[in-house]
């Protein structure tokens, strides 16, 4: 595996113990300090996440249109870095909430460069591990930063903003690594101006094949909605405030050790199968956090959600990277990542509807519903798809 790779995977590794110091607690502080509704919460979670996902369209085709993705990547961590200690500075809705639009913003500048970024290095043979090892790195720092966060709360009795001030250091840790560490390829960087990559020609030379993994992308999006309501759940079966991070902590330990395993698989197998197979293990999860809010069926919805996310999310990456010209990567998950980002607004404020006007049951139902959707149109495609 070339080296660069690894040091992407660390980089996303430190900004995600960063990010899920402060996310893991940031539902529970909206709710139980800010007095922010199940509703609130899902449209402000969703908005955040589809502002980075439709930013994304835009890094990536301005990183092929100059022939160089680190700049951007180094940009967007950069950032995102910046934003960190705003959470620590607001104390009310409004500052917290353009915290994390602005934290948010940094993500989707430098994911779909970084991506493919990735796809420039790694080697077609290895490119399913490749993602699964970056995947399985930054899900290490997705739980580490839960823990961090639950030992801090603990010694700090609840003090939240203090703990969103540590949070700080990791993320500017992550911008110097990339930017010290990280050599692009010079056979990118050489290509010189390209054509407009959002121009109707460009995007015709997307095929057929790309825009059916955009479009199950975006069903699989709108099944697999902010983890903001699995917090929400197990906090509703009892889970002390201080120990909300658990939930990220489980189901992220389940991610990252399942995430490069599955990567390397998804290189010596159809990679449409495997995707079914995650969708299969999401239905069950849902289905088991719809059933009651006993800590028994919340934690294994919480575990097979994990196990999905390691088996899929690398995966998605992958089937793009596979179906884009080489010099439309950036753009190609730039549009992935647009199309997922309006399924992530509708999936999120649909979540939180259902939450305060039905109840959690439902919430979790209705995913497990577009799961069934995504599973049945793979099921009735994937027989004509290309093994990987």
């Amino acid at each position: 595996m070339p080296a660069s790779i690894w040091v992407l995977g660390f980089v996303s590794l430190l900004m995600d113990v960063s990010s899920e110091l402060i996310h893991s607690l940031l539902p529970v502080y909206f709710f139980t300090v800010l007095d922010v509704s199940a509703l609130g919460i899902g449209l402000i979670e969703g908005t955040a996440e589809a502002a980075a996902l439709i930013i994304k369209v835009f890094s990536g085709a301005l990183s092929d249109y100059w022939g160089k993705r680190k700049p951007l990547a180094v940009i967007g961590y950069g950032l995102a870095a910046l934003a960190k200690p705003l959470f620590a500075l607001a104390t009310t809705v409004g500052p917290v909430v353009a915290a994390r639009l602005i934290d948010r913003a940094g993500k989707g500048i430098r994911d779909a460069p970084r991506d493919a970024l990735i796809a420039d290095i790694a080697p077609p043979d290895m490119r399913g591990a490749a993602f699964g090892l970056r995947q399985s790195l930054d899900t290490v720092g997705a739980f580490l930063g839960p823990l961090l966060a639950i030992t801090l709360m603990l010694l700090w009795a609840n003090d939240f903003r203090a703990v969103f001030w540590v949070a700080a250091i990791p993320a500017f840790l992550a911008v110097a690594l990339l930017f010290f560490g990280v050599r692009e390829p010079s056979t990118h960087s050489r290509a010189g101006r390209r054509a407009n990559p959002v121009s109707r020609d460009s995007l015709r030379r997307l095929s057929p094949a790309y825009w059916w993994v955009v479009g199950i992308g975006a069903i699989v999006t709108l099944a697999r909605f902010s983890e903001a309501f699995l917090i929400l759940r197990a906090q509703q079966g009892g889970l002390p405030i201080a120990f909300a991070p658990l939930v990220l902590i489980g189901m992220n330990v389940v991610y990252a050790s399942s995430a490069f395993p599955f990567g390397r698989l998804s290189d010596s197998m159809s990679r449409y199968r495997l995707l079914a197979w995650g969708l299969l293990v999401l239905f069950v999860a849902d289905l088991a956090l719809a059933h009651d809010g006993h800590w028994a069926s919340v934690w294994l919805g919480i575990g097979l959600w994990g196990l999905h996310m390691g088996m899929s999310q690398g995966l998605l990456a992958s089937m793009v990277a596979d179906m884009a010209p080489v010099d439309l990567r950036g753009t190609a998950f730039g549009v992935f990542n647009l199309v997922s980002g309006g399924a992530l607004l509708v999936a999120s404020g649909l979540a939180g509807l259902l939450w305060d006007r039905l109840g959690a049951s439902y919430t979790f139902y209705a995913g497990a519903a577009f799961c069934a959707a995504a599973l049945l149109a793979i099921l009735m495609h994937g027989r004509r798809q290309p093994a990987a």
